[in-house]
C-alpha cells in the first residue's frame, strides 16, 4: 500500500508560479508511473502530467506543455510539479496519483492523494 500526500498549493496571481510536491510512503515508488491530475468545481478530473518510474518519459496535457514541468526524486520518494505562467483557468484541486494501471492520461491509477488547492487570481 502506498500513501500520497500533496503540498505546495496556495493562492497566486496570474503569471505567477507554484511548485507542488507529492510525498509517497510505502514500497515500490521508484517503479511506478506517477501522475498529476486536477479538478475544478463542476468539472471532471483531468490529466495534467505524468512521469515514468526512472524519469525516462514525461507526458503533459496540451494546455500545460511549456508551462508545467513534472519531476521526481526516487531517493526521496517525491514527485514534483513546477507550474509557471499560471492562469485563472488553472485554478483547481491538484491530485497526485501513483501506479498507473495502464493508460497514464486517464484516472486509472491505484493510489491517490487528498489533493491540494491551487487558486490563481486575475
Amino acid at each position: 500500500q502506498v500513501q500520497l500526500v500533496e503540498s505546495g498549493g496556495g493562492l497566486v496571481q496570474t503569471g505567477g508560479s507554484l511548485r507542488l510536491s507529492c510525498a509517497a510512503s510505502g514500497r515500490g515508488f521508484s517503479s511506478y508511473t506517477m501522475g498529476w491530475f486536477r479538478q475544478a468545481p463542476g468539472k471532471e478530473r483531468e490529466f495534467v502530467a505524468a512521469i515514468t518510474g526512472r524519469s525516462t518519459n514525461t507526458y503533459y496535457a496540451d494546455s500545460m506543455k511549456g508551462r508545467f514541468t513534472i519531476s521526481r526524486d526516487n531517493a526521496k520518494n517525491t514527485v514534483n510539479l513546477q507550474m509557471n505562467s499560471l492562469k485563472p483557468e488553472d485554478t483547481a484541486v491538484y491530485y497526485c496519483a501513483g501506479r498507473s494501471r495502464g493508460s497514464i492520461t486517464t484516472t486509472s491509477y491505484y493510489y491517490w492523494g487528498q489533493g491540494t488547492q491551487v487558486t490563481v487570481s486575475s
